[in-house]
């Protein structure tokens, strides 16, 4: 290159060119290679240190970054093994595997689209009617029972609720702004897991296998096995536990339209949601209910109490052990912890996924470490 050669270049390039030129060979056409670097010496384990440093810091950034977005992919991959069952249960040689994805998939979002067309009208007006009403509610409690009373003296609930709806204008845009965008974040993020959860039942099998691979040769049918049973975990998990919380629903609705509660579909759907949390979601939902109860008599306020105290035992008692079964094995105090652990971290979302990710790694503890550690 570069070539005729001129003093420009210095004379240390051109001798170390000519020298290059007596190195190459046919057997070593760029030369042999030099001695190898020293990776014991300060220097390599130095920057080894460093780059693991800022590898791992760059990596922790990324998922702080991405966390939201972490978050809807492992609810869409939630979904998509809860859905499986109901896919392989369909999988038939004349109805494949496709036809079964999209017949599940379709099934599901018309159940909920039919959910919300008849049943947002109802929670808005009732909502706002909640809203509008609560002041004028708790002049209506503090002067039936004393004990209201003292609180409304003591904490001032009338005035501020007052306070709190008397807002002016500026600060009425503000929460409509801040309520469009928050139900603009809640819309995208339900297209967005609907979206995934799509490709995830789509392409189950492919994950599958592609996870499995991840395991060396002689490992894998144990793998399989194992992972298996984990995803039939988390898919009856979900699937019953979505089952339970609608059938709780349903009863607390037809209690409430009985004894003439307010807002019967809004507190239905909020024990719904609130039925889906373990050990504590139902608890709270019955504390609500009763509080919203007060309004009618005390008499119905008692006999609301008892209805929640018999339908958790009628849901610990007899619908899980018969929706979900014995498909998740979890401790009490693994329970307790592992949804405490679960809401601290995820919110909600880590709440509802905390029991089967408890049942999965005691699965793996159990067949894998503990045995390991029995032998040696």
């Amino acid at each position: 290159m570069a070539q005729p050669h001129s003093d420009a270049e210095g004379s240390p390039i051109i001798a170390a060119e000519a020298r290059a030129a007596q190195v190459s060979s046919d057997e070593h056409p760029f030369g042999r290679p030099g001695r190898r670097f020293d990776r014991r010496s300060p220097f390599m384990i130095g920057l080894a240190g460093a780059a693991g440093v800022a590898v791992t810091y760059a990596g922790i950034q990324a998922l702080l970054a991405a966390g939201q977005v972490l978050l809807l992919i492992v609810v869409a991959l939630f979904l998509a093994i809860g859905m499986e069952p109901a896919v392989s249960w369909l999988v038939r040689p004349w109805f494949p595997r496709w036809a079964a994805v999209t017949t599940v998939f379709l099934v599901g979002i018309g159940l909920f689209a039919g959910f919300l067309a008849a049943a947002i009208p109802p929670l808005v007006t009732q909502g706002g009617a909640l809203v509008h009403n609560a002041p004028d509610y708790v002049n209506h409690l503090a002067r039936r029972y004393p004990f209201v009373k003292s609180l409304d003296e003591r904490f001032h609930l009338h005035d501020h609720l007052q306070q709190s709806l008397g807002t002016d204008s500026s600060h009425l845009v503000s929460g409509a702004l801040d309520a469009g965008r928050m139900v603009f974040g809640i819309i995208s993020g339900i297209v967005i897991v609907a979206v995934l959860t799509a490709y995830f039942m789509a392409n189950f099998p492919q994950i599958r296998s592609s996870i499995y691979r991840l395991f060396p040769h002689d490992r894998r049918p144990r793998a399989i096995l194992i992972g298996d049973e984990i995803f039939a975990k988390v898919g009856g998990y979900i699937l019953g536990n979505l089952l339970i919380s609608a059938i709780t629903a349903g009863l607390t609705f037809i209690w409430l339209l009985i004894f003439g509660v307010p807002y019967p579909l809004l507190l239905a759907v909020l024990v719904a949601l609130l039925d889906l949390i373990p050990v504590i979601g139902s608890t709270v939902a019955g504390v609500i209910v009763a509080l919203v109860a007060l309004t009618v008599s005390l008499p119905v306020t008692i006999a609301t109490i008892v209805f929640f105290i018999v339908l958790r035992l009628l849901e610990d008692y007899l619908l899980v052990p018969r929706i979900i079964g014995r498909t998740v094995q979890v401790p009490a105090m693994v329970t307790v912890v592992s949804v405490l652990l679960g809401g601290a971290l995820l919110g909600i979302i880590g709440a509802l996924l905390a029991i089967p990710v408890a049942a999965a790694c005691l699965l793996i503890l159990r067949e894998t470490l503990l045995p390991s550690l029995d032998r040696h």
